[in-house]
């Protein structure tokens, strides 16, 4: 199994980002996506699992292969750490969520209401809901934040333990998880050419206009 994006061109308010990007990622490896703010990895990963259309290009894995992790951690708040596992294992037709809670250091808090959570604590549920949807391909925005340094290494473990087991992780992320199975792709090269007249000005009075007028 594996991810093939092909001539890939993305847009965020209808302005273009990224254009003319490729890569496959394969089983057992990890694709970590760099470039400055702004530069289009939340789109990119945004476009990949399924949740806006590219502009052009193909996308090879279907978004029922991948799981997505973005900046909201997407828990239940009156739910406890055990029953959020339990309720995302449930959606994916899997059982058991004590791996899950071990290896995120969330075992002493099983009975813990999500909104009594740290937000690190947050984090680290939101991470191990990966673990508990079987899913190939790991999709994640900036994984990491919130998290303290023996968390990221808690982290970086599950990853590790996902592709040896043939997962696979594209991920946005400014920290060095020490993944040797990882590669990186700067989409500085792949940033789209604005066409005259196109900026954010023209765009935002353009929106304006519809919007108002």
């Amino acid at each position: 199994m594996e991810l093939v994006v092909a001539d890939l061109a993305v847009s965020r308010g209808g302005l273009p980002l990224l254009d003319a990007l490729s890569f496959t990622l394969g089983a057992g490896k990890a694709l970590v996506l760099r470039g400055p703010n702004g530069s289009g990895k939340t789109t990119l990963l945004r476009t990949v699992a399924g949740l806006q259309p590219a502009l052009r290009g193909t996308i090879s894995c279907p978004p029922d292969q991948m799981a997505y992790g973005a900046h909201a951690d997407g828990l239940k708040s009156t739910l406890t750490v055990a029953e959020n596992l339990r309720f995302w294992a449930s959606i994916h037709g899997r059982s058991g969520v004590r791996p899950a809670m071990a290896a995120m250091n969330l075992s002493d808090l099983a009975g813990r209401q999500a909104q009594n959570l740290s937000a690190g604590q947050k984090r680290r549920l939101a991470l191990a809901r990966l673990m508990v949807t079987g899913r190939w391909l790991w999709v994640l925005d900036e994984p990491t934040v919130s998290l303290d340094a023996a968390s990221v290494g808690l982290f970086a473990d599950v990853v590790r333990v996902h592709l040896a087991a043939g997962g696979a992780a594209l991920l946005a992320t400014h920290i060095d998880l020490g993944l040797p199975e990882a590669t990186v792709l700067d989409l500085t090269p792949f940033k789209a050419a604005i066409p005259a007249g196109e900026g954010f000005d023209d765009a935002f009075t353009g929106a304006f206009d519809e919007a108002f007028l």
